[in-house]
C-alpha cells in the first residue's frame, strides 16, 4: 500500500470581487460577488515509502496548496488524500506528530529565543525521549554545522543558518515523511550544496520519504529521480526525470574554442548564440542534426582547439513543456 495517496484531489477558493466607485461600494455591501479559483483540480498520484519526489510547477500552479492538503493545513474541496493511513485534516494531532514540514519562507522556530531553546521546546512538544533527542541533535549539529549558532537568537540568523536550523527542528522527532517547500530559496551555492547533501543522506540512510517543492530545478536534478509536474492546478506529468530529458531535451549547446581568428563563424545546422573572441557557442536541434555531423561540418571549415557538447538544462526542458503542453498524467 502506498504511503501517500491522492485521489481526484481538488481545492477551490472563493475570491471576493471588489468593485470600485460609489455604486460599486453599495454593490460590495449589499450584493457581494465572488470568483472561483481552482488552485488544485482532480490531482491523482501515489508515493511509496522511501521515495524522494520533486513536485514542480510555475508560480500559482498549485504546489503549495497540494502540500498544505497533505499536511492537514487545508481541507480538500473534493477528492481524498491519505497519508500513512491517516486523513490529514481529520486526524491533525496524530498526523503532525508523524510528519516534518519546512516552509522556506517561514520558520518553525521561536523568533526571539536562542536556537537551542527552540529545539528544547520542540523536544517537549513532541515528547521525544532525552537520549533520542540528544543523539539526533548531535547528528544534525555535525551534518548541518549548527554548533556556531545554537545559542544565537533565531531573529539574528542568516537565511542559510535559519534554513539549516529549521531542517533540524523538523526532524528531531524522526518523522517518516518530510515535506519541504522551497527549502533552498534565496540561499547561496555553498548553503544549497550543504542542504542538498543533508537531504540526500537523510533519504538514503534513514529511508525518510521526502516531497520537495521548489523553483530551483537544480534541487530536482541533484536529488530526485521522479518528478510530479503541476500547471494551472492540474497534474501534467508523473514520471522520471530522465524521460523528460529524452523527450524534450533535444536542444544542445556546442561550445567551441577556435585555433585561429575567423571573421565569419557560421555553421550550417546550428544557430550562433554567442561569440567571445575565439570562443563560440552554437545551439542545435538533435532532431535535425546529430552532434557528430555538426562537429564534422565544423572541423571541415575551421581549425579547432577544443570542443564540448552540453545537454539542455532542465529549466529549458520544463519551459518547453509548459509552452508546448504535455498529455495529462503521461508517464514514462
Amino acid at each position: 500500500m502506498p504511503l501517500i495517496r491522492a485521489v481526484h484531489l481538488s481545492k477551490h477558493f472563493r475570491v471576493y470581487k471588489h468593485r470600485r466607485s460609489t455604486w460599486g461600494a453599495l454593490y460590495n455591501l449589499f450584493s457581494p460577488s465572488y470568483s472561483l479559483v481552482r488552485a488544485v483540480e482532480d490531482v491523482c498520484f501515489q508515493i511509496e515509502r522511501g521515495e524522494l519526489v520533486g513536485y514542480i510547477g510555475p508560480n500559482g500552479a498549485g504546489k503549495s496548496t497540494t502540500i498544505k492538503m497533505l499536511t492537514g493545513i487545508l481541507v480538500p474541496t473534493s477528492g481524498q488524500v491519505v497519508v500513512d493511513g491517516r486523513i490529514p485534516h481529520r486526524q491533525r494531532k496524530e498526523h503532525v506528530r508523524r510528519i516534518g514540514v519546512v516552509f522556506g519562507q517561514r520558520t518553525n522556530l521561536w523568533w526571539d529565543l536562542p536556537t537551542i531553546e527552540s529545539f528544547d521546546l520542540l523536544r517537549h512538544v513532541y515528547r521525544i525521549p532525552a537520549d533520542r533527542y540528544r543523539a539526533n541533535l548531535d547528528l544534525f549539529c555535525e551534518l548541518l554545522d549548527l554548533e556556531g549558532f545554537l545559542n544565537v537568537p533565531v531573529r539574528t540568523l542568516s537565511l542559510g543558518q535559519r534554513m539549516r536550523a529549521d531542517l533540524a527542528a523538523a526532524l528531531l522527532h524522526e518523522p517518516h515523511i518530510l515535506f519541504l517547500d522551497e527549502p533552498t530559496i534565496g540561499l547561496d551555492v555553498v548553503a544549497k550544496q550543504r542542504i542538498r547533501a543533508f537531504i540526500r543522506r537523510l533519504n538514503r540512510e534513514r529511508g525518510t520519504t521526502i516531497i520537495l517543492t521548489t523553483h530551483d530545478l537544480g534541487d530536482v536534478e541533484k536529488l530526485c529521480d521522479r518528478v510530479l509536474m503541476i500547471d494551472h492546478g492540474r497534474l501534467i506529468y508523473d514520471g522520471d526525470l530522465e524521460f523528460l530529458r529524452r523527450r524534450f531535451g533535444y536542444s544542445r549547446v556546442l561550445r567551441v574554442e577556435l585555433a585561429e581568428d575567423y571573421e565569419e563563424v557560421g555553421l550550417p545546422g546550428a544557430d550562433l548564440r554567442y561569440r567571445d573572441g575565439r570562443r563560440v557557442f552554437y545551439r542545435f536541434d538533435t532532431n535535425a542534426v546529430s552532434a557528430s555531423q555538426l562537429i564534422q561540418r565544423l572541423t571541415e571549415r575551421y581549425r579547432v582547439a577544443d570542443i564540448a557538447v552540453r545537454e539542455a538544462e532542465i529549466e529549458e526542458i520544463v519551459g518547453r513543456i509548459y509552452q508546448g503542453g504535455l498529455d495529462p498524467r503521461q508517464t514514462s
